[in-house]
Protein backbone atom coordinates (compact mmCIF):
# COMPACT_ATOMS: atom_id res chain seq x y z
CA UNK A 1 0.00 0.00 0.00
CA UNK A 2 2.74 2.47 0.94
CA UNK A 3 4.76 1.45 -2.11
CA UNK A 4 1.72 2.23 -4.32
CA UNK A 5 1.35 5.68 -2.80
CA UNK A 6 5.10 6.35 -3.33
CA UNK A 7 4.83 5.33 -7.01
CA UNK A 8 1.74 7.55 -7.49
CA UNK A 9 3.39 10.56 -5.84
CA UNK A 10 6.64 10.01 -7.75
CA UNK A 11 4.74 9.83 -11.08
CA UNK A 12 2.70 12.92 -10.20
CA UNK A 13 5.80 14.89 -9.19
CA UNK A 14 7.51 14.18 -12.54
CA UNK A 15 4.41 14.99 -14.60
CA UNK A 16 4.65 18.44 -16.23
CA UNK A 17 1.31 18.51 -18.06
CA UNK A 18 -0.24 21.23 -15.82
CA UNK A 19 2.75 23.57 -15.65
CA UNK A 20 1.28 26.09 -18.09
CA UNK A 21 -1.97 26.20 -16.14
CA UNK A 22 -0.13 27.04 -12.94
CA UNK A 23 1.75 29.88 -14.63
CA UNK A 24 -1.49 31.19 -16.14
CA UNK A 25 -3.29 31.12 -12.80
CA UNK A 26 -0.44 33.02 -11.14
CA UNK A 27 0.24 35.62 -13.86
CA UNK A 28 -3.18 36.29 -15.45
CA UNK A 29 -4.69 38.21 -12.48
CA UNK A 30 -1.70 40.55 -12.49
CA UNK A 31 -2.09 41.25 -16.22
CA UNK A 32 -5.86 41.67 -15.90
CA UNK A 33 -5.49 44.16 -13.04
CA UNK A 34 -2.91 46.13 -15.04
CA UNK A 35 -5.29 46.32 -18.00
CA UNK A 36 -8.20 47.44 -15.79
CA UNK A 37 -6.02 50.05 -14.06
CA UNK A 38 -4.88 51.33 -17.46
CA UNK A 39 -8.47 51.76 -18.61
CA UNK A 40 -9.44 53.58 -15.39
CA UNK A 41 -6.36 55.83 -15.56
CA UNK A 42 -7.08 56.57 -19.21
CA UNK A 43 -10.59 57.78 -18.40
CA UNK A 44 -9.39 59.86 -15.43
CA UNK A 45 -6.73 61.46 -17.63
CA UNK A 46 -9.25 62.08 -20.42
CA UNK A 47 -11.68 63.80 -18.03
CA UNK A 48 -8.90 65.93 -16.54
CA UNK A 49 -7.62 66.93 -19.96
CA UNK A 50 -11.08 67.84 -21.22
CA UNK A 51 -11.88 69.93 -18.13
CA UNK A 52 -8.53 71.73 -18.49
CA UNK A 53 -9.31 72.31 -22.17
CA UNK A 54 -12.72 73.72 -21.24
CA UNK A 55 -11.16 76.02 -18.66
CA UNK A 56 -8.46 77.21 -21.06
CA UNK A 57 -11.00 78.11 -23.74
CA UNK A 58 -13.37 79.74 -21.22
CA UNK A 59 -10.55 81.80 -19.68
CA UNK A 60 -9.36 82.84 -23.13
CA UNK A 61 -12.88 84.10 -23.90
CA UNK A 62 -12.94 85.95 -20.58
CA UNK A 63 -9.54 87.57 -21.13
CA UNK A 64 -10.38 88.73 -24.61
CA UNK A 65 -14.01 89.58 -23.81
CA UNK A 66 -15.73 92.91 -23.55
CA UNK A 67 -14.34 93.79 -20.14
CA UNK A 68 -17.56 92.99 -18.33
CA UNK A 69 -17.36 91.10 -15.06
CA UNK A 70 -18.03 87.42 -15.78
CA UNK A 71 -20.76 85.72 -13.79
CA UNK A 72 -20.61 82.24 -12.25
CA UNK A 73 -23.23 80.64 -14.51
CA UNK A 74 -21.64 82.08 -17.68
CA UNK A 75 -18.18 80.73 -16.84
CA UNK A 76 -19.56 77.34 -15.85
CA UNK A 77 -21.53 77.13 -19.10
CA UNK A 78 -18.43 78.09 -21.11
CA UNK A 79 -16.31 75.43 -19.41
CA UNK A 80 -18.93 72.71 -19.83
CA UNK A 81 -19.59 73.59 -23.49
CA UNK A 82 -15.88 73.26 -24.28
CA UNK A 83 -15.19 70.22 -22.09
CA UNK A 84 -16.60 67.74 -24.56
CA UNK A 85 -17.69 64.28 -23.39
CA UNK A 86 -17.56 65.13 -19.67
CA UNK A 87 -20.70 63.56 -18.24
CA UNK A 88 -23.09 65.74 -16.22
CA UNK A 89 -20.64 68.64 -16.22
CA UNK A 90 -23.07 71.39 -15.21
CA UNK A 91 -24.20 69.61 -12.05
CA UNK A 92 -20.89 68.06 -10.97
CA UNK A 93 -18.57 71.02 -11.59
CA UNK A 94 -17.98 73.62 -8.89
CA UNK A 95 -16.06 76.86 -9.45
CA UNK A 96 -14.16 79.19 -7.15
CA UNK A 97 -12.80 82.54 -8.31
CA UNK A 98 -11.03 85.18 -6.27
CA UNK A 99 -8.88 88.20 -7.08
CA UNK A 100 -5.18 88.00 -6.32
CA UNK A 101 -2.66 90.71 -5.61
CA UNK A 102 0.53 90.71 -7.66
CA UNK A 103 2.48 92.14 -4.74
CA UNK A 104 1.22 89.97 -1.86
CA UNK A 105 0.21 86.80 -3.65
CA UNK A 106 -2.07 84.50 -1.72
CA UNK A 107 -3.39 81.38 -3.40
CA UNK A 108 -6.77 79.75 -2.97
CA UNK A 109 -7.43 77.53 0.03
CA UNK A 110 -5.52 74.25 -0.32
CA UNK A 111 -8.65 72.10 0.04
CA UNK A 112 -11.01 72.59 -2.89
CA UNK A 113 -14.69 72.92 -2.16
CA UNK A 114 -16.26 70.25 -4.34
CA UNK A 115 -19.86 69.22 -4.70
CA UNK A 116 -21.07 66.35 -2.59
CA UNK A 117 -24.31 64.53 -3.32
CA UNK A 118 -24.69 63.50 0.33
CA UNK A 119 -24.62 67.09 1.65
CA UNK A 120 -27.12 69.86 1.23
CA UNK A 121 -26.40 72.13 -1.71
CA UNK A 122 -23.95 74.80 -0.61
CA UNK A 123 -23.84 78.29 -2.04
CA UNK A 124 -20.79 79.24 -4.04
CA UNK A 125 -17.82 79.31 -1.65
CA UNK A 126 -16.33 82.43 -3.13
CA UNK A 127 -16.88 83.80 -6.56
CA UNK A 128 -15.77 87.39 -6.90
CA UNK A 129 -15.85 88.82 -10.41
CA UNK A 130 -12.81 90.98 -10.98
CA UNK A 131 -12.31 94.37 -12.49
CA UNK A 132 -10.08 95.42 -15.39
CA UNK A 133 -6.36 94.60 -15.05
CA UNK A 134 -6.92 92.45 -11.97
CA UNK A 135 -5.33 89.02 -11.59
CA UNK A 136 -7.99 86.38 -10.97
CA UNK A 137 -7.55 82.81 -9.70
CA UNK A 138 -10.08 80.29 -10.97
CA UNK A 139 -10.37 76.73 -9.67
CA UNK A 140 -12.73 74.05 -10.96
CA UNK A 141 -13.53 70.83 -9.14
CA UNK A 142 -15.33 68.02 -10.98
CA UNK A 143 -16.74 64.96 -9.21
CA UNK A 144 -16.92 61.57 -10.94
CA UNK A 145 -17.58 57.94 -10.09
CA UNK A 146 -14.70 55.58 -10.83
CA UNK A 147 -15.57 52.53 -12.95
CA UNK A 148 -14.17 50.17 -10.33
CA UNK A 149 -14.47 52.16 -7.09
CA UNK A 150 -13.31 49.45 -4.69
CA UNK A 151 -10.72 47.66 -6.82
CA UNK A 152 -7.44 48.53 -8.47
CA UNK A 153 -6.92 52.25 -9.15
CA UNK A 154 -10.40 53.21 -7.91
CA UNK A 155 -9.49 52.11 -4.40
CA UNK A 156 -6.43 54.40 -4.42
CA UNK A 157 -8.43 57.52 -5.35
CA UNK A 158 -9.60 59.82 -2.55
CA UNK A 159 -13.39 59.64 -2.51
CA UNK A 160 -16.10 61.51 -0.61
CA UNK A 161 -18.99 60.00 1.36
CA UNK A 162 -20.97 59.32 -1.82
CA UNK A 163 -18.07 57.38 -3.40
CA UNK A 164 -17.09 60.04 -5.93
CA UNK A 165 -13.51 61.08 -6.65
CA UNK A 166 -12.60 64.60 -7.76
CA UNK A 167 -10.54 66.24 -10.45
CA UNK A 168 -9.24 69.70 -9.56
CA UNK A 169 -7.73 72.17 -11.99
CA UNK A 170 -6.70 75.76 -11.45
CA UNK A 171 -5.74 78.70 -13.63
CA UNK A 172 -5.02 82.40 -13.34
CA UNK A 173 -5.80 85.20 -15.75
CA UNK A 174 -5.89 88.98 -16.01
CA UNK A 175 -9.08 90.67 -17.09
CA UNK A 176 -8.26 92.94 -19.96
CA UNK A 177 -9.68 96.47 -19.95
CA UNK A 178 -12.15 97.47 -22.65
Amino acid sequence: MIAGIKRFLGRTARDESGAASVEFVLIFPVYLSMIIMSVELGFVTMRHTLIERGMDIAVRDLRLGTGTAPQHAEIKDLICENALMVADCKTKLKLEMTPASMFAFQSLDTTPDCTDKADEAKPVREFTPGVANQVMLLRACYKFEPFFPDEFLGSALTKDSSGEASIVTMTAFVQEPI
